[in-house]
């Protein structure tokens, strides 16, 4: 089961990724846009987490520890004029 933070965090990634495309990141460079510079272990952990979950629901890629939103989630983006 997604605990409320992980679903928000989930969303701030796929949003900052949305609206960088096409750009790639890396997970640690989405970690400091969202987080900052300073951020703790489990704010990074957090991230990474989202990263993988979001993956795993093919709504981004993540190759070698880059990331990308997948073309379903673009489309979804158009549609609900995210």
């Amino acid at each position: 089961m997604t605990s409320e933070g992980d679903v928000k965090t989930e969303s701030a990634v796929l949003t900052f990724l949305l609206s960088i495309h096409p750009v790639q990141v890396t997970v640690a460079e989405v970690a400091r846009e969202l987080v900052g510079e300073d951020a703790s272990f489990l704010e990074r952990d957090a991230t990474d987490r989202a990263a993988k979950s979001l993956s795993g629901f093919g709504l981004i890629h993540l190759h070698r520890n880059l990331l990308s939103p997948t073309r379903a989630a673009l489309r979804a983006k158009e549609l609900f004029d995210l």
